[in-house]
């Protein structure tokens, strides 16, 4: 057997290993600070937790399903406020992470997605995210 096949053979077995012990699913939760929030990011706060903790986790700290908001990939010089309104009004085709694409949210309005993106932002502000 040839020290290469030995090493391959080895390599699989440790991801099969991490793989089974993910239970198959990535977890990509992150701890979340709640700074004091203006009344819009409130009022963003409850929305948010209503319509989108089901796969973004409480806060925005990410679940099985869904990936965190409060994440440097989301902060505004990669996604601007525009690519959540467009998530929201059309979903969005996987590409950050591997958890499928986002379906569209047609009963969150247009003054729903401003109270929840201002949540996120100023929560990813107080969790240290870069705004540029």
């Amino acid at each position: 057997m040839s020290k290469y096949f030995v090493l391959a053979f080895i390599g699989l077995g440790l991801f099969i290993m991490i793989y089974q012990n993910m239970g198959g699913a990535p977890d990509s939760s992150v701890e979340v600070l709640v700074p004091s929030l203006s009344a819009t990011a409130s009022k963003g706060q409850e929305l948010f937790n209503e319509n989108c903790s089901g796969c973004h986790g409480e806060n925005g700290s990410g679940s099985e399903v869904g990936p965190p908001l409060i994440h440097d990939i989301y902060k505004p010089s990669h996604h601007a406020d525009a690519s959540f309104f467009l998530a929201i009004q059309i979903g969005v085709r996987a590409h950050h992470w591997p958890y499928g694409n986002m379906p569209k949210q047609p009963h969150i309005t247009s003054a729903m997605m401003k109270s929840i993106i201002q949540f996120v932002r100023e929560t990813q502000r107080a969790n240290g995210i870069a705004m540029r």
